[in-house]
C-alpha cells in the first residue's frame, strides 16, 4: 500500500510518498531523491523497498517540483542549501518513528546522486539513523563533521564515474573513520553514474544495479533487525 502524505518538518507542511509492506509493520527507511525530484523512479524504489518488508517514506524536498532536463536539476539542487535539506529530511525521520507501523527505533536513509549526498550529511547529523546507503553520492560543499555519527554505512559507486570519481571516495573514507570510528564499506562496480535507475537506459546497468540492490537489502535487515 502507498499514500501522499504531508508532515510537519523545518517549521513547514512536508510532503512525501510513503509505503507500507504487505505485513503493514516493518522498520523504518528514508529513500532520498535524486537532483531530478521525486520522480516516479524514486517512488518505485520506496515500492520495491516496501516489498521487502520495509515502511519507506520518500520526502520530497523540492516541495512538488521536478525537473525535466539536467540544467533545470542542478538549479534546483543549488537552490536548496544543504543545511534546509538536513532539516527536511530531520522532519521525516520524526514523521516515520512516530508511525505506529514503524517496528524499528531508528531508520535506515538511502538515497541516490544529490540523495546520496544528503545519506551521508543525514546521518552525520542525525544519530536516529543507524544504517545509510549512497549510492553515487554527490556531497555538496564541505564535508560535513562526522564526530556524531552512528550510523554503519554501505555506500555504492560507480568505476565510471566522472560526477564522483572514485578517487575522492578514500578522502571521505578517511575522514568518517578518523572522525566517528565508523569505516564505511565502499563498493565499486564497473559502471558510469546513475547505473541503477532503470528509468535512464543510458546509465542504467543491470547487473551492478542487481548486486548493489541484494547487498543493501542485506544490510538493512542486518543494521534494521
Amino acid at each position: 500500500m502507498h499514500q501522499n502524505v504531508t508532515f510537519p518538518s523545518a517549521g513547514s507542511t512536508a510532503h512525501g510518498y510513503l509505503a507500507l509492506p504487505p505485513a503493514g509493520r516493518g522498520p523504518g527507511v528514508i529513500v532520498i531523491q535524486e537532483w531530478w525530484g521525486l520522480t516516479d523512479h524514486i517512488a518505485d524504489v520506496a515500492d520495491r523497498l516496501a516489498a521487502e518488508g520495509f515502511v519507506v517514506l520518500a520526502p520530497d524536498l523540492y516541495g512538488g517540483s521536478v525537473a525535466h532536463d539536467s540544467a533545470e536539476a542542478f538549479r534546483m539542487m543549488q537552490e536548496l542549501p544543504v543545511a534546509r535539506g538536513v532539516e527536511l529530511l530531520a522532519g521525516a525521520v520524526d514523521c516515520l518513528l512516530e508511525r505506529p507501523e514503524v517496528t524499528s527505533a531508528t531508520v535506515a536513509s538511502v538515497g541516490f546522486c544529490m540523495g546520496g549526498g544528503f545519506v551521508v550529511q543525514q546521518a552525520a547529523a542525525d544519530p536516529r539513523v543507524s544504517a545509510a546507503v549512497p549510492f553515487y553520492g554527490v556531497i555538496q560543499g564541505e564535508l560535513p563533521d562526522f564526530s556524531g555519527l552512528k550510523a554503519q554505512i554501505l555506500g555504492h559507486y560507480g568505476e565510471q564515474d566522472s560526477t564522483v570519481p572514485p578517487e575522492t571516495l578514500d578522502a571521505l573514507a578517511e575522514a568518517i573513520q578518523q572522525q566517528s570510528g565508523v569505516t564505511p564499506d565502499f563498493r565499486l562496480y564497473p559502471a558510469g553514474h546513475a547505473f541503477f535507475n532503470d528509468d535512464r537506459p543510458e546509465a542504467y546497468a543491470p547487473g551492478p544495479a542487481a548486486e548493489a540492490w541484494e547487498s543493501t537489502l542485506a544490510f538493512l535487515r542486518e543494521q534494521l533487525g
